[in-house]
């Protein structure tokens, strides 16, 4: 287990945390609930940035490092709600944004198409960290935290929906190229070109040695 991995396992340990802190009463709580989520979206940047620079980037990160964002940022959207500190119909338009990207996503994934991020994703991931700091923070005496946080969210609100319909219309265009249209067979050009690749890595790797006469 690298460093990297191990930062994305300790966010996901974070989250219960986060939500045991956010939602019991005494006092302080905003203060430790706010740096906990702070700390858990430092470890979102930091294992990424480690992973690129040492060279460790894996099939486990891959998947674990966006799963628990979406934790992160769900528990803590929920939680907000509970504490009455965001509307419910705006938590659930990104939640369910979320969902529907990440199906969409998954779906070309499996035929053999790769969707890119949308440069839309890290506007809203960042709007989503700001406001939630900011509304937390906001709760008891910062007022003016609580007013920018609600303009964050709303932010938030609409980067979702449109890099929503960004990632739909990408969908789109690329299913109705000649050469994607069937999602079945392009994957099975996919699956061709890895196999090919790695009969080509393998002779490179262990040349043929010429008979002699």
């Amino acid at each position: 287990m690298n460093l990297p991995n191990s930062l994305t396992l300790a966010r996901i340990f974070l989250i219960p945390l986060l939500v045991v802190v956010l939602l019991t009463k005494f006092d302080g709580k905003e203060l430790v609930g706010a740096a906990i989520f702070g700390l858990a979206a430092l470890t979102d940047w930091l294992d990424g940035f480690l992973a690129r620079r040492r060279k460790q980037v894996t099939t486990f990160g891959q998947l674990m490092d966006p799963l628990a964002d979406k934790l992160l940022i769900t528990a803590a959207l929920v939680s907000l709600v509970q504490m009455e500190l965001a509307p419910a119909w705006m938590v659930a338009v990104i939640l369910g944004r979320e969902l529907g990207v990440t199906v969409l996503r998954s779906v070309a994934y499996s035929r053999g198409i790769t969707i890119p991020a949308s440069p839309l994703g890290k506007v809203k991931m960042m709007s989503q960290v700001v406001a939630i700091l900011l509304l937390i923070l906001g709760r008891e005496n910062l007022q003016g935290f609580f007013v920018l946080g609600n303009v964050a969210l709303w932010v938030v609100v609409v980067t979702s929906l449109v890099s929503a319909a960004d990632y739909y219309r990408r969908f789109t265009q690329i299913r109705s190229r000649s050469d994607v249209t069937d999602f079945e067979a392009a994957r099975e050009r996919a699956t061709r070109k890895k196999a090919s690749d790695a009969d080509t890595d393998a002779d490179q790797d262990h040349p043929r040695i010429a008979s002699h006469s």
